[in-house]
């Protein structure tokens, strides 16, 4: 049994319960459930907003407070090598519901919506067709308008909320606390002749943007204490050094408009006093997001749900906290497109299981469909991950192809595009602004066995030109096929 108690599995939580007020299609087969409806598991999946791989203490972070997840990871699986296949919320989250590359969504920005074939063979309408009990609270992001017809119970928001609301009492409070009472009362309120499947998608620890408390991470003052008494050791490539070895046109545009990034690393790692405000106030926001799942696993244990749940933790994308002299997604290092992603199966708890292989968010959809016993639609490109959580070894995938093509058009805010093909020893990347992949200003190769920081671009050196030339064209075939 995975947990003992509600009192004491996870420490250090707090926390009383609010009642909150928040103001021709192609379809796969029904599955029945009147037969074997015991069976089939509950499935929650807690999506953090802009978490990189290494900010749970499980990950090797032995800063940041994260004990419940690092908990769920000794007791699940941990994946080692989780990456998604385009960091930025909209496009990375449209991947996640639909299980496919950006190659064949085609969402590429914050106002398309998932034509309605594509959203019906989703995992949540799929799941609520085939008798799941479905619930969302939170970011949902993809669009403008919200799928609430594919959840029984619904409070998402649209785009990218605020830190604070008021509840039924008119008090203040904090999203990621909200969307813990949410997830509290979607479990005593649920449909309890049916499995469910609950899907928490935090806005932490997404920055604020416009607000300059905290430099925008607003975080409950339940936590202002929290790392006050360590100093955060700024990152191996911090220095100003290694954004001026980025060329001129990833830095500046034609329009003489900075990167993005850069405006952005301004704002919030520029001076040693703002680096750490920004540090510890993110990690402020992770550590809520730790206790917000206390309260759900607490709330599975209060109900009977925790032996017969499987729980599964991911982001949408990385996060660059000043790395390259850098803040935010977009690019391709390992700080923007790396992600934690944990399975745990209450049905089998086991002794803590680290997975190697290259797993992407395109896997997330085919492994909940997976788990719920529901046959994964053939558009979906990503595989299930539920044979790697039970220790299986099947054939896996050597590589992947990283696509970011959100276009911001270059007149006020400039984000260079890129592609790359990324293998776990080598990765190739290429910067280019346009239509054209292929017409690029600037490319990268690094091995990130022996340059895991990504200092050392071998892309013009002589020795690496027949692996740069291959890699290439391996990426061309990708940029084709996955459409």
């Amino acid at each position: 049994m995975m947990y003992k108690s509600t009192s004491n599995f996870f420490m250090g939580s707090r926390k009383c319960l609010l009642t909150i007020t928040f103001i021709g299609l192609t379809v796969l087969p029904i599955v029945s459930f009147k037969k074997k409806q015991a069976q089939k598991p509950n499935i929650i999946f807690l999506l953090a907003d802009d978490l990189r791989y290494n900010s749970l203490g499980s990950m090797g972070n032995s800063i940041v407070k994260t004990p419940n997840l690092d908990r769920l990871a000794s007791q699940g699986t941990l994946f080692k090598n989780a990456f998604v296949t385009t960091s930025i919320c909209c496009i990375s989250r449209a991947s996640i519901f639909s299980g496919q590359n950006a190659a064949r969504h085609r969402i590429l920005d914050f106002k398309t919506d998932f034509t309605d074939s594509v959203r019906m063979n989703n995992f949540p309408a799929l799941l609520k067709r085939n008798g799941y009990y479905t619930g969302f609270i939170g970011k949902y992001g993809v669009g403008t308008h919200l799928p609430d017809i594919d959840y029984d119970y619904w409070k998402g928001f649209p785009g990218q909320g605020v830190y604070f609301y008021k509840d039924a009492a008119g008090k203040s409070i904090h999203s990621t606390d909200m969307m813990g009472d949410q997830a509290v009362e979607f479990l005593r309120r649920r449909d309890k002749s049916k499995p469910f499947c609950l899907q928490v998608s935090f806005k932490a620890p997404h920055v604020e943007d416009n607000n300059p408390l905290h430099n925008g991470y607003l975080y409950s003052p339940f936590y202002e204490n929290y790392y006050n008494k360590v100093t955060i050791p700024p990152p191996p490539t911090g220095d100003s050094k290694f954004y001026l070895a980025f060329p001129e046109t990833f830095r500046v545009n034609s329009k003489g408009i900075p990167n993005e990034a850069r405006v952005r690393w301004e704002q919030r790692f520029s001076t040693p006093d703002k680096y750490q405000e920004s540090i510890k106030s993110y990690y402020r926001l992770v550590t809520g997001i730790d206790d917000a799942l206390k309260r759900i696993v607490d709330e599975l244990v209060k109900n009977g749900l925790e032996k017969n749940t499987v729980i599964i933790f991911s982001s949408d994308n990385g996060y660059a906290l000043g790395d390259h002299g850098l803040e935010g997604k977009w690019f391709g290092q390992n700080e923007s497109i790396r992600v934690p992603t944990i399975i745990y199966d209450g049905r089998s708890p086991q002794v803590q299981h680290n997975n190697d292989q290259l797993v992407l968010n395109i896997d997330l959809a085919p492994t909940i469909l997976d788990y719920a016993g529901i046959p994964v639609p053939a558009s979906m490109q990503g595989s299930s991950l539920k044979p790697l959580a039970l220790g299986k070894t099947p054939s896996w995938r050597m590589e992947f192809y990283y696509e970011h093509q959100y276009d911001t058009d270059g007149s006020k805010v400039y984000l260079p595009k890129s592609e790359g093909l990324v293998r776990l020893k080598y990765k190739y990347m290429r910067y280019f602004n346009g239509i054209d992949p292929d017409n690029f200003f600037y490319e990268e190769l690094y091995d990130q066995l022996l340059d895991p920081f990504e200092v050392h671009n071998l892309s013009n050196t002589s020795d690496n030109s027949v692996l740069k030339e291959q890699m290439i064209q391996k990426l061309k075939q990708m940029r084709i096929e996955l459409k």
